[in-house]
């Protein structure tokens, strides 16, 4: 008997459970537009750039309040807490297109040198960085804050050095008189030279010679000058000792001339 009723009052348990539960299911699917459901039936909703801060009963309406800096709501609604603003983080590629308010989010752009890679509803939620094209590669297309850079490679007989819109013909070497001596990559360009093997050397042969002849010759026009002022001296010398000789020596014959006569040779 006791068993019979403890299933007797489980049974209505139950019953008035689901009762109650069908009752809120069909209350809150017959809420206004501008209402919202809870455990109490419908309540008024808050407006946007506000929450609820208590729920309304049989006594009283939806008290809201209004959202705190850096958190917003957008529309009528019967959250309990605002939506976080996004951040526009530098770090990552973005800066602030549009400042969050109470009432709307933060929008982000992307700063210079990134594209976005994650848009949202005309803002970015993630950014990166436009790619750099390499050596022997040509910007085909400029990098935007929606699109990256699109690099393509140079054809045989063309140069780039990763920077420029389109690649340089190599140069030819023949055409400009001069002769081919390292052949062009696709990121540099051909070396030209002049022709002739040993033109280049001679000239640095003849540059290297040059100093050293000026100094033999100065060299030698020193002994010469030098030779010359010696053997000036020497015929003076032998001059005055002749004049001596003759000067002191008795005359014979009245042959002999006087040194005024004599002259050096």
């Amino acid at each position: 008997m006791f068993s019979f009723n403890v299933e007797l009052i489980f049974k209505i348990y139950l019953l008035l459970f689901v009762c109650n539960f069908t009752d809120n299911a069909t209350a809150s699917a017959n809420c206004r537009p501008a209402e919202y459901s809870t455990e109490e039936g419908c309540c008024p909703t808050c407006p946007p750039g506000m929450y609820v801060s208590r729920h309304c009963n049989q006594s009283r309406s939806t008290s809201c309040a209004s959202c705190k800096e850096g958190t917003f709501q957008d529309g009528d609604n019967g959250r309990e807490q605002c939506f976080s603003c996004q951040h526009c983080d530098a770090g990552l590629g973005l800066k602030v297109k549009k400042s969050c308010s109470s009432t709307s989010d933060a929008v982000c752009g992307v700063l210079d040198g990134f594209f976005c890679s994650d848009s949202n509803g005309g803002g970015c939620r993630a950014a990166q960085t436009h790619t750099v094209c390499s050596p022997g590669q040509y910007i085909d297309q400029t990098g935007t804050a929606d699109k990256d850079i699109e690099c393509l490679h140079c054809t045989d007989g063309t140069f780039s050095n990763g920077t420029s819109s389109s690649c340089q013909n190599h140069t030819k070497c023949e055409s400009v008189g001069l002769k081919l001596m390292k052949p062009g990559t696709d990121s540099t360009d051909s070396e030209c030279g002049e022709h002739g093997p040993h033109r280049g050397l001679e000239r640095r042969h003849v540059t290297g010679i040059m100093p050293g002849v000026i100094l033999v010759m100065a060299l030698m026009a020193l002994i010469i000058g030098g030779y010359l002022v010696w053997l000036l001296c020497v015929k003076c010398c032998v001059f005055l000792v002749v004049c001596l000789v003759v000067s002191s020596s008795p005359p014979e014959n009245n042959q002999l001339q006087s040194c005024s006569t004599l002259q050096p040779r």
